[in-house]
């Protein structure tokens, strides 16, 4: 069946089939979700029994003792949003502007990797489900499908959100830079470079588990690259710093989005560089165990720069409410990581779709009960002021 077929189905709610795939983890995709499927958490339940103990750890993983994690769902609820009532509600719209473009909302989805882990037909799925829900969708360069399959499976969709492409320096700048021309080749219109994972977090739960990738499941960008010095020593030597930002800028025309990002004076000199926007994002809590939560750090970084830097923030964000609230501290969109993992290990592509719905309709319901029409005009007032003080006081 072809692609755009594929998309429209899951657009209406029903996904065909999936056909069969050379390894992975190939599961079957039910034709509709099962009643009582009706928020986030129920796909993280049919995740976490439907994979195996291997896949689930992994998907699953935070570093050390999870603070981080805890901190991101922590500082989300801890925000309080601060309703008007009887606000005309006419005309209200989730369209934000992202870097000079109009997006049909401000969701967007995450730099996943391995997704065969979770469902055959892996980042493509995933891909379709962010187009038929006009979210963006940021490929990861540890994708089990290569980047130019993926983006022809969306490329020529019209209502489709921002198509990414997510970079892991390479060991040699050479493999960077085909990376790199890959994506342009491809059609992706923006390159998110990760700065915050130089070295694997310490995951107890892979650990236990054993956890490897499975037969048949590759990173299919770097099928040919050489692992390298896989020690510590060796990572540390070739770990990313700011003159590889420089050199990653001079060799594209595509706009540069810098993500993993916490601290303002980070925020401040990325912006010095002329990046395009920063991620806001403690990696979900999978790298450096307690950072600040990324609701924390968002004020600051916003603050940091002025306000005239395009923020995107990840962590912890599982409702609609949440969203809001990001928004209300300054960023321009969210993206959303291991919820389209649930969804895709849940139900495919439509899965996927189903989890991105959610949140949509659960920030317009959250907007029409807050008084907010329009997120490009946000109230200053939104958010509890004592609410936002207690957090504030915390930093």
């Amino acid at each position: 069946m072809a692609w755009r077929e594929r998309r429209d189905r899951v657009a209406d709610g029903h996904v065909p089939q999936p056909p069969a795939h050379v390894g992975g983890h190939v599961r079957t995709t039910p034709v509709a979700l099962p009643p009582g499927v009706v928020a986030l958490s129920d796909h993280e339940a049919r995740a976490r029994t439907g994979l195996d103990p291997n896949t689930w750890a992994y998907l699953d993983s935070v570093a050390g003792d999870g603070l981080t994690r805890r901190a991101n769902r922590a500082g989300w609820n801890a925000l309080q949003l601060w309703p008007r009532v009887l606000a005309p509600l006419a005309g209200l719209s989730t369209e934000v502007t992202l870097a000079g473009s109009r997006l049909a909302h401000p969701l967007l989805v995450a730099p996943l990797a391995h997704q065969r882990l979770l469902h055959g037909d892996g980042e493509v799925a995933s891909a379709i489900a962010a187009s038929a829900q006009q979210a963006g969708f940021v490929l990861s360069t540890l994708s089990n499908v290569p980047l130019e399959t993926v983006a022809a499976a969306v490329r020529n969709d019209q209502d489709r959100g921002p198509l990414w492409f997510q970079l892991y320096l390479q060991a040699d700048r050479a493999r960077s830079l085909d990376l790199i021309r890959r994506a342009e080749a491809a059609g992706y219109e923006a390159l998110v470079l990760t700065v915050d994972a130089p070295v694997n977090g310490v995951r107890d739960a892979e650990r236990r588990a054993g956890f490897r990738l499975p037969s048949g499941v590759v990173a299919a960008n770097l099928a040919s690259t050489a692992a390298g010095d896989g020690t510590l020593a060796g990572l540390l030597a070739r770990a990313p710093t700011w003159a590889d930002v420089e050199w990653v800028a001079a060799q594209t025309r595509l706009p540069l989005w810098i993500k993993g990002v916490l601290h303002p004076a980070d925020a401040r000199r990325a912006q010095a560089l002329g990046v395009a926007g920063l991620v806001v994002s403690n990696h979900g809590g999978r790298t450096l165990d307690g950072t600040p939560a990324t609701a924390q750090a968002l004020p600051q970084i916003a603050k940091a720069t002025g306000g005239t830097l395009p923020l995107i923030v990840d962590g912890g964000i599982r409702r609609g409410t949440d969203v809001l609230k990001a928004l209300a501290l300054g960023a321009s969109a969210v993206l959303i990581g291991r919820p389209v993992g649930w969804g895709l290990a849940s139900a495919g592509a439509l899965g996927v779709s189903h989890v991105l719905r959610v949140l949509r309709d659960e920030l317009e319901a959250a907007m029409a009960l807050s008084g907010v029409t329009s997120l490009r005009d946000m109230p200053d007032d939104l958010l509890d002021p004592n609410a936002l003080a207690r957090q504030t006081a915390c930093e």
